[in-house]
């Protein structure tokens, strides 16, 4: 009968892009527009007298209304064009900072961030990986660390580099995808779960799933060989499935991550080895900084938390105080 709701379907985003995506519903591929009203916010009026109307609709300038890994419903006209009707709420996210301060999702719904670093060319940089732990640990995913490029590094030089990481509790997987080493680690790491490879630019990413899965062909190129900087391969994050189960998300390597708007306890507790201290302060409102009686300066004293790592937080907490930070919302 004209004028009747057509039936909708479930599927998870693959790929999306302007005006688009790619939805799969059990297996099969569908391209779907956004449905208008998804598009907008509505403000509606607030009289108790009247029958509650829209007053205003304005496009939401400051958030992706649909991103890759969402869940969504979908009508599909006869044509075979799906349109969005419904996008279900979000487990998780990965989010930075995109043009004009505008929050870009990457990723959805994932159950573990997999951050991708290499050995060298381009050698480790700690500081920002940092970076992608905090935001890990603020966005309650679990992390990953890949040290991909192992075989450019004796073992001495890897430890040196990433042992710090291991002792803190985080996973460090040794990888090479030129070698083809530590690929069937990181393929069980990867099975069942939905996960983000994350990472600088050049260090290996979309190297690696061309290993773990033959056949993806995803895009690579070699690092410059004068600046040792990645060139950008991949620029759209795109969703993966994986013959082992589970799905993997590519994502474009960030010159800079911003991170979430956190205040200086919040990102504290961000760093693990902080934790057991924290509460410990004379003053309940201790920035950690030169105050008398700080937990956490005593432990960097005493040895128990590294002076490094100390001053990675001071420089975030800096950055956070003066309001560099992309005012992201908390995690979902």
């Amino acid at each position: 009968m004209r004028g009747e709701p057509l039936p909708t379907k479930e599927g998870i985003v693959l790929r999306a892009i302007s005006g688009g995506c790619t939805v799969d519903s059990d297996g099969r591929l569908v391209h779907c527009t956004l449905r208008g009203n998804l598009k907008k916010q509505f403000q509606y009026t607030t009289s108790q007298s009247f029958a509650r109307r829209v007053t205003r609709a304005k496009l939401p300038h400051d958030l992706d209304v649909v991103a890759v890994g969402d869940r969504v419903r979908f009508s599909e006209t006869r044509h075979g064009v799906g349109v969005i009707e419904e996008v279900l709420p979000r487990r998780t996210r990965f989010s930075r900072t995109g043009f004009r301060g505008r929050e870009q999702t990457l990723v959805c719904n994932i159950d573990q961030l997999v951050i991708v670093f290499a050995c060298a060319e381009p050698r480790l940089d700690p500081w920002k990986l940092d970076r992608f732990l905090v935001a890990a640990e603020a966005q309650d995913l679990e992390p990953l660390i890949v040290a991909n490029k192992r075989d450019l590094v004796h073992e001495e030089e890897f430890r040196s580099q990433f042992a710090e990481y291991g002792s803190l509790g985080y996973r460090v997987v040794p990888t090479s995808a030129r070698e083809e080493q530590g690929i069937d680690v990181l393929r069980q790491a990867l099975a069942g779960r939905v996960s983000a490879f994350v990472g600088p630019s050049g260090v290996g990413k979309s190297s690696l799933l061309n290993v773990i899965q033959p056949g993806l062909n995803l895009r690579t190129s070699e690092i410059g060989h004068v600046t040792y900087k990645g060139r950008h391969t991949t620029t759209a994050a795109q969703l993966i499935p994986l013959r082992t189960g589970g799905w993997v998300a590519d994502t474009p390597g960030p010159r800079q991550l911003e991170l979430l708007d956190l205040d200086r306890e919040e990102l504290a507790f961000c760093f693990p080895e902080f934790r057991p201290m924290l509460g410990g302060c004379r003053f309940d409102n201790c920035r950690h900084e030169a105050e008398p009686g700080c937990a956490v300066k005593a432990a960097v004293e005493e040895g128990r938390i590294s002076a490094r790592r100390y001053e990675s937080f001071r420089i975030l907490a800096a950055e956070a105080d003066a309001g560099q930070g992309a005012r992201l919302p908390r995690p979902v």
